[in-house]
């Protein structure tokens, strides 16, 4: 978001009510502090840099009065080490999670056929008709 927009959102938020204003803008600034810190995926970040972000966003969300924003923080302390992992490698499991839901859509389509290997071929057709599924 362009600074004069945030700038405008910020004195938005602080000309609400207390009440009101402050949980917004705390989420706000939270989710900026997450996105900054997702946003050094494929940079080959240093540790230090990873750490820093981490820490303001742990911050961030550990002074608020959010229960959700704990939450956020605790859901990426749990998934940190594969969080870490796509930072500093890029790599996902993406594609295979993509096949997989395919494949369990096709299953769930074709719940009460008779005949299982129509619906393994069925499941292995449906790859093809899905242009956005086949690697380029």
């Amino acid at each position: 978001m362009p600074g004069k927009h945030v700038d405008r959102l910020v004195d938005t938020l602080q000309a609400l009510p207390t009440a009101i204003g402050a949980p917004i803008l705390a989420a706000c600034n939270a989710k900026e502090d997450l996105l900054n810190l997702l946003a050094t995926a494929r940079t080959r970040p240093n540790r230090e840099h990873v750490h820093r972000l981490l820490h303001r966003f742990y911050t961030r969300c550990a002074a608020s009065d959010l229960p959700e924003l704990h939450r956020l923080a605790t859901t990426i302390e749990t998934w940190w080490p594969q969080i870490h992992a796509f930072l500093t490698t890029g790599i996902t499991n993406a594609g295979s999670e993509g096949t997989n839901r395919v494949i369990k859509t096709v299953a769930r389509d074709a719940y009460g056929f008779r005949n299982p290997e129509n619906q393994r071929l069925r499941t292995r057709t449906a790859r093809r008709h899905r242009e956005h599924l086949n690697p380029a």
